[in-house]
């Protein structure tokens, strides 16, 4: 659900009813991933996705029946053998939909405007609601926010939300939406209980060193894909905003000097561009030491190899350079700053996701790999301490 939540705050802002349908589990090859949601308003105005397409018309109707008679509904989707147009996954996997009705009336209307507020000003906040269980229950939300007491509640035994409320922040911690499986006392006691969490975390950070073409191309890409871009150049006639408009953050600034400043997180890649060696071999001795998730660098492969004895002779040890992937990108013979950014941003993309980055033709590797493969999202931290 927070995955669209500008959008719903608007809607709450302006006093509409709607009913939000939430993937809580996936099993095989399903397109969207725990948390993708689809909302439907009064109206009839829909926004969002939680298949792709693929049943996307089956929970516009639930939405609309949740409407109606204002109760929760957990449904499970599933490929149809029969009749690969009926209501099903044509890509043979298994989602299960919890759909929530939210009228101004409704109890759930107050901690859930909380939690798309957070969400959309890009705070940092856990939404958890009761999927499945005793049917009083059900769709019932509790909110946390960082270093705050939790807000809302399931009205059930007091254990129930303290344990949750823990359980919330270890996955905000961690920037995981997922469920957790419990008893109705919050332990093993009592009814069991699904509980669906959703996080919700600041974006994730592109810093693209060297203010160059093939930066520009890399910053409209790094947005696209949701990052948070800065651009840092130690060159001011280069490093402007005329030149990157799309950019969050323009650092003019010895690329080294700013990392060593900054905050960065187990999310943050780090693009180094600048192919020059006055600039790349401190920056990169300070980055290949930081719990980044990406550190990759452009140049020839000349370039490459007298860079690696460069870092050598600094200290850099040889499993920090089996972390630098360089030259930056993967080989998909590009020439144009936008096709090397779209190399770049497929390694990212990989490195990520646990992809391999090869065709998926006549391959027998998942399309949708393991989410657990992604890299960790934990709280951002400053570098100087780890340095």
């Amino acid at each position: 659900m927070l995955d669209i939540a500008e959008d719903l705050q608007r809607w709450a802002g302006e006093g509409r009813d709607f009913a939000v349908a939430t993937v809580v589990a996936v099993g095989g090859s399903a397109p969207r991933h725990p948390g993708a949601a689809l909302a439907v308003d009064a109206a009839g105005t829909a926004i969002g996705s939680v298949s792709g397409g693929c049943v996307e018309g089956a929970v516009y109707d639930l939405c609309q029946q949740a409407l109606h008679d204002g109760q929760p509904a957990l449904e499970r989707f599933g490929y149809s053998d029969d009749d690969a147009f009926a209501v099903g996954l044509t890509c043979g996997g298994v989602i299960d939909i919890l759909v929530t009705p939210v009228h101004t009336s409704s109890p759930l209307r107050e901690v859930l405007t909380s939690a798309l507020t957070a969400a959309a000003e890009g705070k940092a906040a856990a939404l958890a609601r009761i999927v499945s269980g005793p049917p009083e229950l059900q769709g019932r939300a509790l909110l946390v926010h960082p270093d705050a007491p939790y807000e809302g509640g399931f009205g059930a035994h007091p254990e129930l939300d303290r344990t949750v409320a823990q359980e919330a922040r270890a996955f905000l911690d961690a920037g995981r939406t997922g469920t957790l499986e419990l008893g109705e006392q919050g332990s093993r006691c009592g009814a069991p209980l699904t509980v669906l969490i959703e996080s919700s975390v600041p974006p994730p950070r592109m810093i693209v060193f060297g203010a160059i073409d093939f930066a520009s191309a890399l910053v409209r890409i790094g947005k696209f894909l949701d990052y948070r871009v800065t651009v840092c150049d130690a060159r001011p006639v280069f490093a402007t905003a005329a030149r990157f408009p799309e950019a969050d953050e323009i650092v003019v600034e010895w690329p080294h000097t700013y990392l060593e400043r900054t905050e960065v997180d187990a999310r943050t890649v780090l693009c180094v561009l600048t192919h020059d060696a006055k600039f790349d071999v401190p920056l990169l001795a300070l980055a290949l030491r930081l719990p980044v998730a990406y550190v990759g660098a452009m140049g020839s492969r000349r370039t490459h190899l007298d860079r690696n004895e460069r870092l050598r002779e600094v200290g850099v040890s040889e499993g920090e350079l089996a972390r630098l992937r360089s030259p930056i990108g993967l080989d998909l013979g590009a020439r144009t700053p936008e096709e090397t950014a779209l190399s770049i941003a497929s390694e990212i993309v990989a490195n990520r996701r646990g992809g391999s980055g090869v065709s998926l033709t006549g391959a027998h590797t998942p399309i949708h790999h393991d989410v657990s493969r992604s890299q960790p999202r934990s709280p951002m931290r400053r570098v100087g301490a780890v340095a």
